[in-house]
C-alpha cells in the first residue's frame, strides 16, 4: 500500500529537527496523550467490571437470587412442603428455608448492631461462600442450639473468638409487671468468615433455624425462601414458573429488584466513565489533527519540490497520512500494553503506591470490597483499541487532503 519512497519521507518527517521541534513535541504530546487515554479506559472499565463481579458474586452468593416472600410479609407456614414444590421448578438449583432479622449483640460493654439468619446445617455447609471463607473456627458444632457464626470484621469489634460468648438481644421483648422487658440469649461463637465484603463481615451472624424461630417468635414458620438457579441473569422467567408451581399467598423477589438503586447506579457510572475518559482521546486524536495541519504548512515548500519533480497527490496524501496515522497507531500500541498490564496487576499497584504515600486509597468500610478487583473484558477492549485506531486514521485525513491540493507554483513562487 505504501512504497519505499513514501515510507522513507513519512518516517523522516516524524524524526525532529531544531526548527521542527515545535511540531515534533505536538506530536509526542499526542501519541502520549492517545497512549494514556487507552490506558486509562482499559484501567478503568476493568475494575468497573471487577466491581460488578466482585459485589454480585458475594451478593448472590449469600443471599441467593430469588426470595420466596408471604405477601403479607408474616412468616411462611408449611415451609417444607414449600420449599420441595420450589426445588422441582426448572432451572432452581438449591432451596432453602431461613429467617431473618435484626438484632443487638452485647459483649463485655460493647454493643454492636447485627442481621441475624437463621438457618439449617446442612444448608449452611451447602453455602461455598461461608464454607469455604472461614477465618478461624469450624461449622462442625453448627446445630448446637446456642452456637453462632459471625462476620470476622463484627468479631474483631467484639472482641471474641471461636468458644466465646456472646449475648443477643432480641427486638421483639417479654412483657412483665414493670414493663416491656428486652429479651437476651446467650450464644457462643463457633466460627467467624470473611466473604471479602465489609457489610457482611462486618455484620452477619448465622444461627440454626430453630433457635431463630424461638429468638424471633415468629412460632413454626419462616421470613422467606432462598433459592437459586442455573442462570441468574434469567431471573424473571425462572420468578414467574416459581408462582405457578407454588401456593397462592406468596410472592417472589429477584437479585435485581432488591438491589435495583444499586444494579442501575453501576451502570451509569460504568457509562459515564466511558464517555468521560473518551474525551481524553478525542482530545489526543485532535492534537494530531493540529501538528499535521502544521507539518503540511511547514513542509509546503518540500511538497511543491516532490510535485515538480514527478510525485502524485495520492503519493502526497500517503506520505502524510502515514506519518499523521503512525503516531496513532503507535500510541493506541502503548496505551493496549500499559493498560493490560495495569488492569492486570492492579491489587499490586495499590499496595506499592499505599506503601509510597503512606495513605490508604481503597478503604473497605467504603468500597465495601477489601481488595481493588479488575476483570478485563476482550469484547471492550477490543472496542476501546478500534475506536481509538478509527480516530487516529480520521484525524491525518485533512490535513492529507490539504497536502494533496496544494500547487507547487503557489508554493515555489517566491522561493
Amino acid at each position: 500500500m505504501f512504497s519505499a519512497f513514501e515510507r522513507t519521507v513519512a518516517f523522516r518527517y516524524l524524526r525532529a529537527r531544531r526548527q521542527e521541534g515545535f511540531i515534533s513535541l505536538t506530536a509526542i504530546i499526542s501519541l502520549v496523550g492517545i497512549a494514556l487515554g487507552v490506558a486509562t479506559l482499559i484501567v478503568v472499565m476493568a475494575v468497573m467490571n471487577g466491581f460488578r463481579a466482585e459485589l454480585f458474586d458475594r451478593v448472590l452468593g449469600l443471599n441467593g437470587h430469588i426470595a420466596v416472600m408471604a405477601i403479607d410479609r408474616g412468616p411462611l407456614g408449611d415451609f417444607d412442603r414449600l420449599t420441595g414444590q420450589v426445588r422441582s421448578v426448572e432451572g432452581v438449583t438449591s432451596a432453602h428455608p431461613s429467617v431473618e432479622g435484626q438484632a443487638m449483640i452485647v459483649r463485655e460493654g460493647v454493643a454492636s448492631g447485627a442481621l441475624a439468619r437463621g438457618i439449617r446445617a446442612e444448608d449452611l455447609r451447602s453455602l461455598t461462600i461461608i464454607a469455604d471463607n472461614l477465618r478461624s473456627g469450624a461449622l462442625d458444632a453448627f446445630g448446637d442450639p446456642s452456637g453462632v457464626v459471625l462476620g470476622d470484621r463484627l468479631a474483631a469489634r467484639l472482641g471474641v473468638g471461636p468458644g466465646g460468648r456472646i449475648s443477643m438481644v432480641a427486638p421483639k421483648s417479654n412483657a412483665g409487671p414493670f414493663g416491656a422487658m428486652p429479651r437476651t440469649k446467650a450464644f457462643r461463637v463457633l466460627a467467624t468468615f470473611h466473604v471479602g465484603m465489609y457489610e457482611y463481615d462486618n455484620s452477619y451472624v448465622y444461627m440454626p433455624l430453630e433457635t431463630a424461630q424461638r429468638f424471633f417468635k415468629i412460632g413454626d414458620g419462616v421470613t422467606n425462601i432462598e433459592v437459586k438457579i442455573a442462570d441468574p441473569e434469567n431471573v424473571r422467567d425462572a420468578g414467574a414458573r416459581i408462582l405457578v408451581a407454588t401456593d397462592p399467598g406468596v410472592q417472589v423477589f429477584d437479585w435485581r429488584q432488591s438491589n435495583a438503586s444499586f444494579v442501575s447506579a453501576l451502570e451509569v457510572e460504568r457509562n459515564v466513565m466511558f464517555l468521560i475518559l473518551t474525551l481524553i482521546i478525542m482530545v489526543a486524536a485532535f492534537n494530531v489533527l493540529s501538528s499535521m495541519i502544521m507539518l503540511v504548512k511547514d513542509k509546503a515548500r518540500d511538497i511543491a519540490i516532490l510535485r515538480a519533480i514527478g510525485s502524485t497527490r495520492g503519493s502526497m496524501m500517503r506520505i502524510f497520512f502515514l506519518t499523521g496515522s503512525s503516531i496513532g497507531v503507535i500510541g493506541t500500541g502503548v496505551g493496549f500494553g500499559l493498560g493490560l498490564a495495569c488492569a492486570t496487576n492492579i491489587e499490586t499497584l495499590r499496595r506499592l503506591i499505599e506503601g509510597f504515600t503512606g495513605t490508604d486509597l481503597f478503604q473497605a468500610e467504603i468500597y465495601f470490597l477489601s481488595r481493588l478487583p479488575a476483570k478485563v473484558d476482550s469484547a471492550e477492549v477490543a472496542a476501546v483499541v478500534a475506536m481509538s485506531l478509527a480516530l487516529s486514521i480520521l484525524a491525518p485525513l485533512y490535513p492529507c487532503w490539504r497536502a494533496a491540493r496544494q500547487d507547487p507554483a503557489d508554493a515555489l513562487r517566491y522561493e
